[in-house]
């Protein structure tokens, strides 16, 4: 167990958080939630031992260890291989097949893990970092947005392999899908303070409106407790026979500890502006193919066309040409071949992974916004920027100045302010927070006009997307249907692949006793609390309903001898009994799922047993 007793930590004039205290339990998985810039990076730091704190402290385990996802890229080796096979430990520096198989994980290939890992992208070097984290098997995992660079393929990999992690384990991610499906806790820092909360997001973020309502009530009642208070002071202040009580009620009021509201935080808002465009069809794309080499193509005579209400998803694996099939669409590529033909009254609001390096320097923030849009007022440009975080003074920042997050903010403003019909998105969730992504979900699914979008967001595609571009080894495909829809009829082709096995070599008869023996002591440990449960839960349901039964006749008997006082006594107690019932065959469906959910973590982790 890991104890955080009473931590602080601030920034010159701004508190981050102030008497923070939680434990960590054995096999908690914790997802750590909260707007930007509430300290989470930095609770994950201090954890680690990279900051320290102001006051407090971080109790572990003698000989434990932890280990965190750092965004800081260092190796030492000539190969990804070799500098992944350091993390192991000592005795097991020989078995290649525990880095090939984190490795192609991650969507890396055996041909990949020979390379330079100073020669991959950035994005690809954050995933060799993870791998090391991985393979290091730490008792605590500390996780700063390991979401953030993966592909759907890595990210699915990924969760699964989280989720049979036999230590702890906090997770930072705006992933709120992967999160709920990996963590077992949920724990937020708002208002300077920290709450842990067993299950799901929508735990969390329910515990929390209901202390906020809580808070107002609190405040509401105060308020009308001094009103009352200071009311009779006035009154009789000056009256002698009622000087003693009215000095009284200002000691009370003197005394009364002022409970402040709790603080706004900022929200993002968005507001795309519309612009209408007449007739069912937005764009026609023809036989379109794309090639940087004339080599390798990354899709050939790809057709679809883009109507009015379209959410369009592009998926697949990074580097297979998303993103360069939505810069052909937004007009900043010419295709090898075919051709798109637009609407006359199309707008395009392009949102790119590569388009805040078009963003003016020298401009302030406000600046840039109005360019977008002639006839927008003062006022509306700075509700723009205001709704993206840039309130007051901040909107006057020179872009220079800004962060990459920032500036990724600035450029959604340009494309809200923007009268556009046809919106062009490449990972627009990147650099928002987890109610950001929620809020632009909601407008992205009510925006009246057509969406076409780039992201390894599940969550995103399976609640607004209608219709799919889906890259793969051949190339690109259309499919005329959701993601949901996808998963059921075509799957990714990379899951239905057996990957050729690796050198592990073969369990000899003592090792399959022990794994045997293991497996069985964590099925026994794991399951029989919940099938025990299941049992209990299924005794009292019988007899319920045998009570129910009963009820049932004394109510009929009570009805033919027309007494009044047992026919509402029956009738009270038989809708007690329902309830209760109702109730039960709840539990007992959570408990069965639960118990289906725990058989399957157990057959990912000991697949050797399960093959046997």
């Amino acid at each position: 167990m890991i104890q955080v007793n009473s931590l602080n930590k601030s920034y010159g004039a701004q508190s981050l958080f102030k008497d923070i205290s939680f434990n960590l339990s054995g096999g908690d998985r914790v997802g750590l939630v909260g707007r930007n810039g509430t300290g989470k990076s930095t609770l994950l730091k201090i954890l680690y031992g990279d900051e320290t704190a102001d006051s407090g402290e971080v109790k572990t385990p003698k000989n434990y260890k932890i280990g965190k996802l750092d965004q800081h890229i260092s190796f030492s080796q000539d190969s990804v291989m070799k500098e992944c096979i350091q993390s192991l430990p000592e005795e097991e520096r020989y078995d290649d097949y525990k880095v090939e198989k984190i490795l192609m994980g991650l969507g890396m290939s055996l041909e990949d893990m020979k390379k330079d890992p100073h020669t991959f992208s950035g994005g690809y070097q954050i995933r060799i970092q993870l791998a090391k984290v991985l393979l290091g098997r730490p008792n605590l995992l500390l996780l700063d947005e390991p979401t953030n660079y993966l592909d759907i393929l890595s990210l699915r990999w990924l969760e699964t392999f989280l989720k049979t992690y036999p230590g702890e384990m906090i997770i930072i991610t705006h992933d709120r899908t992967f999160m709920d499906k990996v963590c077992t806790h949920v724990m937020g820092i708002d208002y300077q303070s920290l709450k842990k909360v067993k299950g799901k997001t929508k735990d969390y973020y329910h515990q929390m409106a209901l202390e906020a309502e809580m808070v107002g009530k609190t405040i509401a009642n105060q308020e009308k407790k001094q009103k009352e208070l200071q009311a009779f002071v006035d009154r009789f202040r000056a009256k002698a026979s009622k000087a003693k009580q009215a000095q009284s009620r200002v000691k009370q009021l003197e005394k009364m500890d002022k409970i402040d509201a709790l603080e706004g935080m900022a929200n993002l808002g968005f507001h795309f502006h519309f612009t209408p465009c007449p007739g069912k069809f937005i764009a026609k794309i023809e036989d379109l193919s794309m090639s940087f080499d004339g080599e390798r193509w990354l899709f050939k005579d790809l057709n679809f066309s883009i109507e009015k209400d379209d959410r369009i998803g592009i998926i697949g694996k990074n580097g297979q040409g998303k993103s360069t099939l939505l810069n052909i669409l937004a007009d900043e590529l010419n295709p090898v071949t075919g051709q798109i033909s637009y609407h006359p009254a199309v707008k395009k609001g392009h949102f790119g992974q590569t388009n805040i390096l078009r963003l003016h320097e020298k401009n302030t923030i406000e600046q840039e916004i109005a360019e977008c849009n002639q006839d927008m007022s003062y006022k509306e440009v700075r509700s723009i920027c205001g709704s993206m975080m840039f309130e007051g003074d901040a909107a006057k920042k020179q872009i220079s100045v800004l962060s990459g997050g920032e500036k990724s903010r600035v450029l959604l403003g340009k494309i809200l302010a923007h009268p556009t019909n046809l919106l062009l998105l490449d990972e627009p969730t990147n650099h928002l927070d987890m109610e950001s992504i929620e809020s632009l979900t909601i407008e992205l699914a009510t925006f009246k006009g057509a969406v076409v979008l780039v992201t390894h967001s599940e969550m995103l595609l399976k609640k607004i997307v209608n219709k799919l571009i889906i890259f793969n080894r051949e190339g690109a495909f259309y499919f005329d249907g959701g993601y949901e829809r996808f998963l059921e009829k075509v799957g990714w082709e990379e899951e239905a692949i057996t990957i050729k096995k690796t050198t592990k070599p073969k369990l000899t008869k003592k090792e399959s006793k022990r794994l045997r023996a293991q497996y069985n002591q964590e099925k026994s440990k794991i399951l029989g609390p919940i099938k025990r449960e299941l049992e209990k839960v299924e005794l009292t349901i019988c007899t319920k309903e045998e009570e129910t039964e009963k009820l049932n006749q004394a109510l009929i008997e009570a009805s033919n001898s027309s007494d009044g006082d047992k026919i509402t006594k029956y009738s009270i107690e038989l809708k007690n009994a329902e309830d209760l019932i109702e109730n039960l065959f709840a539990e007992m469906e959570l408990l069965s799922s639960d118990l289906l959910e725990k058989e399957e973590e157990l057959k990912l982790k000991y697949p050797e047993i399960e093959n046997e």
